[in-house]
């Protein structure tokens, strides 16, 4: 095969990797009913004049699968983080005790497992489409290779190889989909 058509398929492939990465980071932030540390990222306090990570400016511990502690590393900033986790709308009350904040995770009810369900699917079909536009891309890239000495027969056997690429991330999306929703519907 073509060095050329190689680089491509390896740029796929890359990208591919990193919108797996992105699908698995987005089902992640899907509350299954259990605790996790995950639940607070992309939360941000205002940690004197900035906005800063949670998870810099304070320890997350589970220490059980329905409750979240959280631990300021400066007593000062209970307050803040506590306004900060009310304001991420995360569906949870903090209870702050002088010393930590508690987050005790509600059990889910059947109809918020229905509609969790309905997110993942949603996430699991933007991670698709993602690798879709990334074999499109790809196909397009070794189609114009055709002017630099790449035969019709290389092209298509690249096309074929991007397919099959795909085919195989496409999988892995429906494989992580599945687990989140097992995850999700498990009492």
């Amino acid at each position: 095969m073509n060095d050329l058509i190689k680089k491509q398929l390896q740029d796929a492939q890359a990208n591919m990797d990193k919108a797996i990465d992105h699908c698995e980071a987005e089902l992640t932030k899907i509350r299954a009913g259990k605790a996790s540390a995950g639940m607070l990222d992309g939360i941000f306090v205002d940690y004197y004049g900035s906005a800063t990570a949670l998870s810099q400016v304070a320890s997350i511990n589970t220490p059980d699968a329905r409750t979240l502690l959280v631990q300021p590393w400066e007593k000062n900033m209970l307050v803040p983080i506590e306004r900060a986790i009310m304001e991420a709308n995360i569906g949870i009350n903090p209870q702050n005790d002088g010393i930590v904040i508690r987050l005790v995770v509600p059990p889910l009810t059947e109809e918020r497992r229905k509609e969790l369900v309905k997110r993942v699917k949603e996430e699991a079909e933007r991670g698709k489409i993602t690798v879709r536009n990334i074999r499109k891309d790809a196909n397009e890239k070794i189609k114009k290779l055709k002017g630099e000495s790449v035969s019709d027969d290389e092209i298509k056997t690249g096309e074929a190889e991007v397919q099959k690429i795909t085919d195989a991330y496409i999988i892995k999306v429906d494989k992580h989909a599945e687990a989140k929703e097992k995850d999700v519907m498990t009492v």
